[in-house]
C-alpha cells in the first residue's frame, strides 16, 4: 500500500524508537540497555524474555506486542521497561523477523498462544496480561478474546475491528490475521476516492466495516484498559476505543473497563514518560498532537497502566 512506509515509521515512534539526531559535542554514551534474559527462537515463536527486576515483583507476567513496524524493535523496549517495573515480560514478534513473513498479511495469531506455552514451560507462574500498541493492540484484543489464559488487556491506540493487512511493497493484501490456517474476517480499505492520507483512509473505511470483522471483546476473561490520543493522526483510535467500550457495555461485560483518552496527544500517546526535550520528539508529532499534550498524556497514563497491571495480576 502507498501508506505502508508511513505506518511503519509511525509504529516505530509509538514503540519508543527515537529518530536519530546528530550527537551533541562531547555527549556521553547512553547506558547499555539491559539484555534479554533469554532469546527465544522456536517453531512458531520469535520472542525475547525479560526477567522481572526490582523490589516489587509481580506474581503474573506480561506479553508485549509492538506495532506494524514488525519484529522486536518496539516490543523489546517496552518489555524491558516493564521488567524493570517488576513484571516478567515476553516481547513477541508476529512478523518481520528472520524466518517470519515480511509483510503484515494473514499473520497467524498462534504466536501469542505459543508465548503463553513458553511461560508455562519455564515456570513463569501466575496470571498473564497482554499489552499491545496499534496493530499490536488489534492482535492483543483479538487473541485475548480467544485465549482464556489471558487475564487482562492493555490496548494502546486500539481498534475495534480486524483490518486489511499492510504490504510495504504495494502488493495486495487480505486480512491482517489468520487462525488455524484460515484468514479472519476483516474490514477492507476503501480507496474509492483515492488515497488522501492514512487517517482519512481508516476513518472513511469504517462505515464499510462488516460485523464479522468486529473483535468479540466481550469474550475476554479479565479487565481491559484502553489508551488513546484524541489527536491521533494515523487512525481514529479514540473513536474506535469508544466503540470497544460501547460493545462491552451493551453485552454486559463483567470486568472493569478503563478508557483513557487524551485530547492533545497523538498516536504516540502510550509509553513511559518523556521529557519535552527528548531527542526526536518533534518528529513524533507527525502522528498528531502537541509536545505538551504527549508529555502530559504519558506522565498521567504510564503510572495508571502500571497500577492496572499490578492490580490485575496480583
Amino acid at each position: 500500500m502507498i501508506f505502508a512506509s508511513l505506518i511503519a515509521s509511525a509504529a516505530l515512534a509509538v514503540a519508543g524508537v527515537q529518530t536519530p539526531a546528530a550527537p551533541a559535542p562531547q555527549a556521553q554514551a547512553a547506558p547499555t540497555p539491559t539484555p534479554a534474559t533469554e532469546v527465544i527462537r522456536e517453531e512458531g515463536l520469535v520472542a525475547e524474555y525479560f526477567e522481572a527486576r526490582g523490589g516489587a515483583i509481580s506474581p503474573g507476567a506480561v506479553v508485549v506486542l509492538g506495532g506494524s513496524e514488525g519484529g522486536l524493535r518496539g516490543s523489546r523496549n517496552l518489555a524491558r521497561r516493564l521488567a524493570g517495573e517488576g513484571f516478567p515480560s515476553i516481547a513477541v514478534s508476529y512478523f518481520g523477523e528472520a524466518g517470519q513473513p515480511a509483510r503484515l498479511d494473514r499473520i497467524p495469531i498462534e504466536s501469542v498462544g505459543r508465548a503463553l506455552d513458553w511461560l508455562e514451560a519455564h515456570d513463569v507462574d501466575g496470571p498473564v496480561a497482554i499489552v499491545g500498541i496499534s496493530k499490536g493492540a488489534e492482535l492483543a484484543l483479538l487473541t485475548a478474546s480467544r485465549e482464556p489464559r489471558i487475564k487482562a488487556v492493555v490496548a494502546a491506540a486500539p481498534t475495534h475491528v480486524v483490518w486489511q493487512g499492510i504490504d510495504r511493497t504495494g502488493g495486495q493484501t487480505g486480512s491482517s490475521w489468520s487462525a488455524d490456517g484460515a484468514p479472519l474476517a476483516y474490514t477492507p480499505y476503501d480507496l474509492s476516492q483515492g488515497f488522501t492520507g492514512i487517517f482519512n483512509l481508516y476513518r472513511d473505511s469504517l462505515p464499510g466495516a462488516v460485523a464479522e470483522s468486529e473483535i468479540p471483546v466481550e469474550a475476554i476473561d479479565g479487565p481491559i484498559m484502553l489508551v488513546s490520543g484524541e489527536a491521533d493522526g494515523l487512525w481514529p483510535a479514540t473513536e474506535m476505543a469508544g466503540r470497544i467500550e460501547q460493545r462491552l457495555r451493551e453485552r454486559g461485560f463483567a470486568y472493569p473497563v478503563v478508557n483513557l483518552s487524551y485530547p492533545d496527544a497523538g498516536h504516540a500517546v502510550f509509553g513511559p514518560p518523556m521529557a519535552a526535550d527528548t531527542r526526536g520528539l518533534q518528529n513524533i508529532l507527525s502522528l498528531g498532537g502537541t509536545i505538551d499534550g504527549l508529555v502530559a498524556a504519558r506522565a498521567d497514563g504510564w503510572p495508571r497502566v502500571l497500577a492496572f497491571l499490578r492490580e490485575s495480576l496480583d
